[in-house]
């Protein structure tokens, strides 16, 4: 059974890419299949598909023992490529060109003032998780703050101020728990908050700032504000990514001079 299988394997190995594709093709047409046949469209099948990569990741990390997820396994090595940062950026810059800029301006100064409240709570909020359980230096409540942004935000903040890999772990941990969070409820509360037009897209994706969340509660909610909230979600990102390193980690400074 081996020697017949060998030759699959050498092929699958060798486009990788195109296996990745596969497999995640086939895992976006199970999600859409549970989505629609067991929650009755209450779930987006794109939550569905990102908590089944977040679990594959997680076994395959367990069973390889690698620190890549699938992607240690050879005939799926594309999926490193695949869920990098250059396909990842181009997917999230791709989406700013279903935006129409008249409504994009009807978002006027609640979108920017919407991106502020946005970081600085989620920097405060994280700040004060972190104290919670025990963290008392600048760096880490810093860090870790970036974190409850978004888990690109955390990383780079603990980089430029001088975190340990342990705390830009963690950082990474809350974005992720975040990102999770926000593409699972969003749908359920979308009616409730009044997400429904583009204006409130913006705001909500300044607020909220991951933009895989971001991307994931709209398609769910409708497909239509996917660019609107991607827009100023990925402003947020950058501005985060300005702000954590400067400005948060200098006033924690201040209230923490330790």
């Amino acid at each position: 059974m081996q020697n017949y299988l060998s030759p699959i394997e050498k092929v699958l190995t060798s486009y990788s890419l195109v296996t990745a594709f596969a497999v995640v093709g086939l895992t976006l047409w199970i999600s859409y299949t549970l989505a629609e046949r067991v929650t009755r469209g209450r779930i987006h099948g794109s939550a569905i598909a990102i908590l089944i990569g977040l679990l594959l990741a997680y076994f395959g990390g367990v069973f390889t023992g690698g620190k890549q997820g699938l992607a240690d396994v050879p005939m799926l090595s594309g999926l490193g490529l695949m869920g990098g940062a250059m396909l990842r950026d181009l997917a999230i810059v791709a989406t700013a060109f279903g935006v129409r800029m008249s409504e994009l301006r009807q978002g006027g100064w609640m979108g920017i003032l919407s991106l502020f409240i946005g970081i600085f709570v989620s920097f405060a909020v994280g700040g004060m998780v972190a104290y919670a359980f025990g963290y008392r230096d600048a760096v880490s409540i810093t860090t870790i703050g970036g974190g409850a942004a978004t888990y690109i935000v955390g990383p780079v903040t603990g980089a430029g101020i001088g975190a340990s890999t342990e705390i830009i772990a963690l950082s990474v941990a809350a974005g992720l728990v975040k990102a999770v969070l926000v593409m699972t409820m969003t749908p359920l509360l979308a009616k409730h908050i009044g997400l429904d037009s583009p204006r409130a897209a913006m705001i909500f994706g300044g607020l909220m700032g991951t933009n895989s969340g971001v991307m994931a509660g709209l398609a769910a909610t409708d497909p239509k504000l996917v660019p609107y909230g991607a827009m100023t979600a990925t402003f947020y990102t950058g501005l985060g990514c300005l702000l954590g390193p400067s400005v948060v980690f200098f006033i924690a400074k201040m209230i923490l001079p330790s």
